[in-house]
């Protein structure tokens, strides 16, 4: 009697990182199946349930959050990884209170997924770092939380931030939100 091996699924609108991605958990013995945005979960989940899923924070012009929050509501079960290009606490946060087991800055790779499978429980031993965050970095959390909150609109959050909306884009440009 052979094992079923465990279904994974990849939200991810970049098709080359995905596929890259598919190939290497498909070696590692995962059965892989792959979504480019939340339009597409309610058919897949209609007829398969992941046990893992590895979701993108930003999905063209959607959030991924809105795919953790599918996920977690059809199977509370599944090991859902957020990856993200660029991290931020407030994201993070939100991840983890809609249903994700863990949150991962890119470049993550498959053994740092993998590994993040694992470790469905937090690690009270995990060190505290004692270096202070800068202007920047506070000033792109909160552009990255207001973000978050409107859906990736850019106009309503320059309005949100009380900045112009070119403003907010020239910061995305030399940041981009990936």
């Amino acid at each position: 009697m052979t094992m079923a091996k465990p279904l994974l699924l990849i939200v991810e609108d970049d098709a080359a990182f995905a596929r890259t991605l598919q190939r290497s958990f498909e070696r590692r013995n995962y059965e892989v199946i792959h979504a480019s945005g939340p339009g597409e979960l309610p058919d897949l989940l209609s007829v398969r349930t992941p046990d893992y899923a590895v979701v993108d924070l930003k999905l063209a012009q959607s959030s991924g959050l809105t795919c953790v929050e599918a996920l977690h509501a059809h199977d509370p079960q599944t090991v859902i990884i957020v990856l993200t290009g660029y991290a931020s606490i407030a994201t993070a946060v939100q991840a983890i209170k809609l249903g994700a087991t863990s949150y991962l800055a890119k470049p993550a790779n498959s053994d740092d997924i993998e590994r993040a499978f694992g470790m469905t429980l937090g690690d009270a031993d995990v060190p505290i770092s004692a270096r202070s965050t800068s202007i920047k970095t506070i000033e792109w959390e909160r552009i990255n939380e207001m973000l978050a909150e409107t859906g990736f609109n850019v106009s309503e959050t320059a309005r949100r931030l009380g900045m112009h909306r070119r403003t907010l884009a020239r910061k995305l440009e030399k940041r981009p939100i990936v």
